[in-house]
């Protein structure tokens, strides 16, 4: 009965119990901090990559420096995000406050929708009505392009793994940036009917 008692009140090896016990949940929480971290400098370092290009992209021989541009662009996040596969999209609008806006119609019933062959101003001449009038491409003198980089790359650390969360992060950065030279613009477009 001694030996017995001596092994119950014995808390020598509570330490190391109580050490397994809490460690799961601290390797996770650090590894999705390191996540976290990751995920951050990479877009800090994307969105400073754009404003650069936003600079090479506004001058006149901008369509000649493409591929160096986006090939820059595409070398320098791969140094950060190793597998990075990267999409450039550039929508070109007649001035900045365009940027996103949708094309302007004659709402003649009031329900906020352009349909029943309600007229409406076809700013990127594709022929339909459009929630964003941005026409894709570098766009003509004086237009403003809205230059996005959309980046995925696999995660550094098994986040999917231990919560569930997909194998891959997708982040995105844009710069919106004025074509030179700086003549006139052409502000005329067709319009059309909503269907």
């Amino acid at each position: 009965m001694a030996r017995l008692r001596k092994i119950r009140s014995d808390e020598t090896g509570a330490t190391v119990v109580e050490f397994a016990m809490v460690l799961p949940i601290l390797l996770v929480m650090v590894i999705g901090i390191f996540d976290v971290a990751m995920n951050l400098y990479a877009q800090s370092v994307l969105q400073g990559l754009m404003q650069q290009a936003g600079r090479e992209f506004s001058l006149e021989d901008s369509r000649d420096r493409q591929a160096k541009v986006e090939g820059y662009i595409t070398d320098q996040i791969k140094l950060v995000a190793p597998g990075a596969q990267l999409q450039f999209v550039r929508d070109a609008y007649f001035d900045f406050s365009d940027v996103g806006e949708p094309e302007t119609f004659v709402d003649g019933n009031s329900d906020g929708e352009c349909n029943n062959g309600e007229i409406f101003d076809d700013y990127n001449g594709n022929g339909t009505f459009d929630l964003d009038r941005g026409e894709s491409g570098f766009g003509g003198a004086r237009d403003a392009v809205l230059f996005t980089s959309i980046v995925t790359y696999p995660r550094l650390f098994p986040m999917d793994g231990l919560l569930g969360l997909t194998d891959t992060v997708t982040i995105r950065a844009s710069t919106v940036l004025r074509n030179q030279p700086f003549d006139d613009q052409d502000r005329t477009f067709p319009t059309g009917n909503c269907s």
